[in-house]
């Protein structure tokens, strides 16, 4: 978890249950809580033009987000959606300045958290542009993996779906689907049924 959970509650944080499908907030929405992921799992997009979803990111449990949006006078470029059911502690973000202040140490683990995405959106940024699906892939599948502390080939199950796969990368669900089986007949992935170990 990026910051206490108890801290945060006797702080004057609450908890907020979101069912599956619930927006947490949407795109152009006034930034006015800090959230942090009690249970459950929640989705950050974009919708674009055309109706397709680009995935950002998709914290979980112990995982804050969109706390860069109360450091900034801007509104929310971006939606957040329970992807399961949810328990979501929220501290509005008066409070949680006042917290942070009371609390300096805070600000570290939640700049290093905000570091990390960073690294991850530096690494594959320049990736996500290029044409090649399997360069793509390969690269956002060996990401999870180092961050979650995978080592031997094939020990990592991948968490998402292809579908959320294809919106992580930009790509279409057909083109991962086939990418993943050229993955699979080139030894870079195990396919068991329908999950995938990296």
């Amino acid at each position: 978890m990026i910051i206490c959970e108890e801290l945060l509650l006797s702080h004057g944080a609450e908890l907020q249950n979101y069912n599956s499908g619930e927006f947490i907030f949407e795109e152009g929405a006034t930034p006015r809580y800090y959230f942090q992921i009690r249970s459950g799992t929640v989705v950050i997009n974009s919708i674009l033009d055309d109706g397709k979803e680009f995935i950002h990111g998709i914290p979980f449990e112990g995982h804050c987000f969109a706390e860069t949006y109360l450091f900034h006078n801007v509104n929310y470029a971006i939606n957040a959606i329970a992807i399961t059911a949810c328990e979501i502690i929220r501290m509005e973000k008066k409070k949680f300045f006042k917290f942070l202040l009371k609390h300096p140490e805070q600000i570290f683990h939640l700049y290093s958290y905000t570091a990390d995405r960073m690294h991850y959106r530096y690494l594959t940024a320049a990736a996500l542009s290029f044409r090649d699906p399997l360069t793509k892939i390969d690269l956002v599948m060996n990401y999870f993996k180092d961050y979650f502390g995978g080592k031997e080939k094939h020990s990592f199950l991948i968490p998402y779906t292809r579908q959320q796969l294809a919106s992580l990368t930009g790509l279409r669900i057909e083109t991962v689907i086939r990418t993943v089986k050229k993955m699979e007949k080139l030894d870079m992935v195990k396919i068991d049924n329908t999950k995938i170990y990296y």
